[in-house]
């Protein structure tokens, strides 16, 4: 028998939130010390060449794995499924495969 959602469960999205909020804080304050130490300007240009690299990267994963996600929506709905079955829940985990699969073909190209 499922439990009822009472006020006594904290969803798990808001310890990923404080996770991210903590982990972008200490990076911030990191690179915060290291520009006001006046560290070499050598380390600092890597370091904001590497932060824009890692956008880059991150931001062109995310929108291969949303797109063979968004293909893998649009079979199911051409499928005309409307229950989760497994055949479905593979369709969609397959696509993220891909997804990923495709960034990584990506990545390696945009070096």
């Amino acid at each position: 028998m499922p439990r009822p959602r009472g006020r006594s469960q904290i969803p798990i999205t808001l310890f990923i939130a404080v996770a991210y909020a903590i982990k972008v804080t200490v990076e911030a304050y990191t690179r915060r010390r290291i520009i006001e130490t006046r560290g070499s300007e050598e380390l600092v240009r890597a370091l904001l060449e590497g932060e824009t690299r890692r956008r880059r990267q991150s931001s062109l994963q995310w929108g291969a794995v949303m797109v063979a996600l968004a293909v893998g929506f649009g079979l199911v709905e051409l499928t005309g499924v409307r229950e989760v079955t497994p055949g479905v829940v593979a369709l969609l985990l397959g696509a993220t495969g891909l997804g990923h699969l495709a960034y990584f073909m990506l990545e390696s190209r945009v070096k």
